[in-house]
């Protein structure tokens, strides 16, 4: 009953975003990020991953063991472990949002940032999907073969550096020792259609490390976003593409603009199937073979589980104040209409 009622309480301070941004996301959640960020980035493998797995086997263990007390009809026992496993997820819920979930609940970006014009036209949009894509087609021509062919290990060096020069400019993009890790669990990612993840226990982010190789920087970035305070997924994607775009390293800076071309033709897309059209035939044939690589390596683990864990994805975002649900990726779209006005010429 103390933990429901610290949960409550914990709760009702998502209807004050300002006081969880003094006190919590510039106050409480750095000093966290300073403490947890240095200390779990000396394992070189993800202690998020070894966690989630222990808590599955454990509920595994303990959902059969619960059905034998039953037909043994030891109801007693039986309730002392199902009230034991409450308080476990009682606990879990309570460290989610004290260790980082309440980030969600912080002013949204566009407020942070002073980006809240985020109102515009089909021709504005045409405008900004057709400058992305230039972007796009003249990084992926720099993009060497050694570029695609470089390790891991590079490419999470080279997200971390340009989180970290960011950093060093700018507070609203500030990281405290970003780390990114490949994930243990990257198997079971591809199965559920995930690119990445942030764990907010162990303030881990962590990557599929098997995906195509140009998608890797980009979501490097927006899972180190994640660990800068960046709750939402449209706000993370739009921290992550500032982060690329500003970097010099040239494969980082096409994974940026090889996703802002997929959601602004998505979005272009459902405003005018002409303009999509027109626009879809000025991708240069490596960025469009890269889409049909991209589509064709997902397509390869598509099955009824990442449907399944997609509505239950669907179901936690709207839970946490995104209430378009997986539809919040796309708003990254608005963010980023927002931000050309302040720093692109048209």
């Amino acid at each position: 009953m103390l933990l429901a009622l610290a949960i409550f309480m914990l709760m009702l301070l998502a209807n004050h975003p300002a006081v969880i941004e003094r006190y919590y996301s510039r106050g409480f959640y750095v000093f966290l990020g300073w403490v947890f960020h240095p200390v779990l980035n000396l394992f070189p493998f993800s202690l998020g991953d070894v966690l989630y797995t222990a808590v599955v086997i454990y509920l595994l263990y303990a959902l059969v063991r619960l059905i034998k007390l039953l037909f043994k009809k030891q109801f007693k026992i039986a309730g002392k472990l199902f009230l034991g496993c409450v308080i476990g997820v009682q606990v879990g819920v309570l460290a989610f949002y004290l260790f980082w979930g309440m980030n969600y609940f912080r002013p949204s970006a566009a407020q942070r940032l002073n980006l809240r014009d985020t109102a515009f036209t089909t021709a504005d949009l045409k405008a900004v999907t057709r400058l992305l894509i230039d972007s796009a087609n003249a990084t992926r021509a720099r993009v060497t073969p050694a570029d695609m062919a470089q390790g891991n290990s590079a490419i999470y060096q080279t997200a971390v550096n340009a989180v970290s020069s960011l950093s060093k400019d700018s507070i609203d993009f500030r990281a405290f020792h970003p780390g990114i890790k490949p994930s243990m669990l990257t198997p079971l990612l591809n199965y559920i259609g995930t690119s990445g993840y942030y764990n907010p226990f162990t303030s881990e982010a962590q990557i599929n490390y098997q995906m195509p190789v140009f998608n890797r920087p980009f979501v490097a970035c927006h899972e180190m976003s994640h660990q800068m305070g960046y709750g939402a997924e449209d706000e993370a994607d739009f921290a992550g593409f500032i982060v690329a775009v500003r970097s010099k390293d040239r494969l980082l800076r096409y994974s940026a603009y090889h996703l802002a071309v997929q959601e602004f033709m998505h979005s272009l897309g459902r405003r005018d199937t002409l303009a999509f059209k027109e626009l879809k035939k000025t991708i240069s044939k490596d960025v469009h073979q890269d889409y049909v690589t991209e589509h064709e390596y997902w397509l390869t683990y598509e099955n009824k589980l990442s449907a399944i864990s997609s509505i239950f994805y669907d179901g936690f975002l709207k839970a946490n104040n995104q209430p378009q649900g997986l539809e919040t990726y796309n708003r990254m779209v608005l963010l980023v209409m927002a931000w050309s006005r302040k720093h692109w010429v048209h």
